[in-house]
């Protein structure tokens, strides 16, 4: 259910009085917040959201650290977020979920994979693009450096996060800007010779 909450929904309609469902690219994300309230509510839902994923895990890991136990507590984080049952089961894509999921399991990594993403979207300009490269690149930087144990979850998140986001320039802030036709001159129209001025 902690993972269900759309913090990006409740910071947008209680501080900006706006449903970010309804305006940028329709979503409850940090980004789309950022855009339509401000960089600053924008930090404060990531943050939010990344809370809601880091929390539970931690909790978790503490109760009992086994590796089962808490992939299915992080997984329903990133489930309950993308599936929210407080917006008719929708939700977002979830990355900053995922993010909170791993910062305590796997922090180096994380960290690394998160260069990977501001690198592309610097480079590229597409959140969507960058976000997608920072869970496939946390699947690499586990297998590489023996973190075996949490591999099955960050497999399951990039499936998620790989159906939940759309192609880089498909939703309606990262498209292109279409190029418009010049408007076409109307045609001057010639008088005819008799109403002609003589002199």
């Amino acid at each position: 259910v902690l993972g269900s909450v759309p913090w990006g929904l409740v910071i947008a309609k209680t501080f900006c009085h706006l449903d970010p469902r309804e305006s940028g690219s329709r979503n409850t994300g940090a980004t789309n917040v950022a855009r339509l309230c401000g960089f600053g509510w924008g930090v404060a839902t990531l943050a939010c959201d990344v809370c809601k994923g880091a929390l539970p895990v931690w909790l978790a890991f503490r109760i009992n650290p086994s590796p089962v136990f808490v992939s299915i507590v992080g997984l329903a984080c990133v489930l309950g977020h993308v599936f929210s049952c407080f917006m008719k089961f929708k939700g977002g894509k979830a990355v900053a979920t995922s993010i909170g999921v791993f910062m305590p399991l796997a922090f180096w990594q994380l960290l690394a994979a998160s260069a990977l993403c501001c690198l592309i979207i610097w480079r590229s300009g597409f959140v969507s693009l960058g976000s997608l490269s920072l869970v496939a690149a946390l699947v690499v930087a586990l297998a590489v450096t023996g973190q075996w144990v949490w591999l099955p979850l960050s497999l399951c998140v990039l499936a998620v996060v790989a159906c939940t986001t759309p192609p880089a320039g498909t939703t309606p802030t990262e498209a292109p800007a279409a190029t418009e036709a010049a408007p076409t001159p109307a045609p001057v129209e010639e008088a005819p010779v008799s109403e002609l001025p003589t002199q």
